[in-house]
């Protein structure tokens, strides 16, 4: 981006309910003019913000640096616009490119076909000057380029970020359906965590929850795992700021208390020990296996407890689901009295038979499933008004469900 030597305007692409705790990571970073959108937070700031954005940034996907803005009414409207952009500042004829297309409007119908006119308008811009046409490159490409619609609004932007920045780099193993990166960073900031006070998950399937815990108590980036940028390549990348952004380690502080983990299933616990090793974080996070319903001796007073249980997405799981979250509601109130409680789940008729009332409920987004996340204050003694009856059949008891129930 040759032309943009001071600040200029960055979007950082986020899930549906984490607009808030972005923006206030963005603050915190001291980005300025801050402003929530739907699913993202625009900003300003220099080449040293779009940098420390990328590595330091627990919410976001992706950070795209808007190039052109315009208004088309069809994709041969998107070609002629696209080609006037200067594509010489930002590369030349021998750069590879891969194009993401979004498209929200009635009058573009086929995001591929917008892609394929992007793509055309690229190759004659530089075969017209130079009689060579650049390649369009799927994987690892040397620039990275967003397209996005809006009914007759269009967005051209680079992507900066390139492998969306949820692949911190320190899974080495996983589980079935295992909680996002950038959601589980969200959830712990939206339940105030900030590392003072122990941190259990009792369903943590390959450790996300608890690797993310651990690098949000110490704050160290999640950047310092990942191999690399989409914005290395760029023409005017200026490596030694951003060797400077990248091994400032002045933000991080130590962590004095521990992050204890659990799961059912044998594979799950041996695939969070591998991920929690690779993060480097053997010191701060202890994993076993044991059912939820075993759980014994646990000295939780002032901790913060959080799960991503199985949703029971399948019909046939459903009676399995309702037991398994009796279970945890047992769990909850009888080993866990003094601490706070977080769970997330697209099965509503499931988390009520948690039986427990939430203090608070949080609308989410897991993939195309509409979660609520919910907390609950597990207070010490008989405070009635906190419990409610399970929603489940009486009959049912925590003791039948299956020892199988790991996700996260």
């Amino acid at each position: 981006m040759a032309q943009k030597t001071n600040e200029f305007e960055m979007l950082a692409k986020t899930f549906k309910g984490l607009e808030d705790v972005l923006a206030e990571e963005l603050i915190d970073l001291g980005a300025g003019n801050v402003v929530k959108q739907r699913r993202a937070v625009s900003f300003t700031g220099g080449m040293e913000m779009l940098y420390r954005a990328n590595f330091c940034l627990r919410t976001a996907i992706r950070i795209l640096v808007p190039v052109a803005a315009f208004r088309a009414k069809d994709a041969d409207g998107v070609y002629e616009q696209v080609k006037t952009i200067d594509w010489s500042l930002f590369m030349t004829e021998t750069t590879s490119f891969s194009i993401d297309s979004t498209v929200y409007s009635d009058d573009f119908r086929h995001s591929r076909y917008v892609t394929y006119r992007v793509k055309d308008a690229i190759a004659d811009y530089w075969t017209e000057r130079t009689g060579r046409r650049p390649n369009v490159q799927i994987v690892n490409p040397d620039l990275y380029i967003n397209v996005h619609i809006a009914g007759a609004d269009v967005t051209v932007s680079l992507d900066s970020s390139g492998e969306s920045l949820h692949k911190r780099g320190y899974r080495v193993a996983t589980t079935e359906a295992p909680i996002n990166e950038v959601l589980a960073a969200g959830m712990l900031r939206l339940a105030g965590w900030k590392g003072d006070s122990d941190f259990y998950d009792p369903m943590c399937g390959s450790g996300t929850l608890l690797i993310e815990a651990a690098l949000m108590a110490q704050n160290i980036a999640p950047g310092i795992f990942r191999k690399g940028f989409a914005f290395e390549k760029w023409r005017d990348f200026d490596g030694d700021l951003f060797a400077s952004v990248s091994g400032d380690d002045s933000r991080e502080r130590p962590f004095m208390h521990h992050i204890y983990g659990s799961d059912a299933g044998y594979y799950a616990v041996q695939m969070a020990l591998k991920n929690v090793a690779n993060a480097g974080l053997n010191r701060h996070i202890s994993v076993r296996q044991v059912r939820i319903e075993e759980l014994r001796d646990v000295h939780a007073d002032g901790a913060l407890v959080m799960m991503n249980p199985p949703y029971g997405e399948r019909l046939a799981q459903n009676k399995d689901v309702l037991r398994l979250y009796q279970a945890m509601g047992s769990t909850l109130k009888h080993q866990f009295t003094g601490a706070t409680a977080w769970v997330i789940s697209s099965n509503e008729e499931a988390l009520k038979c948690i039986g427990l009332k939430p203090a608070k409920r949080i609308r989410l987004l897991n993939g195309d499933l509409d979660c609520l996340f919910n907390k609950y204050d597990l207070f010490a003694g008989g405070r009635k008004e906190q419990f409610r009856q399970p929603a489940a059949d009486g009959k049912v008891h925590p003791s039948a469900v299956s020892a199988r129930h790991t996700r996260g």
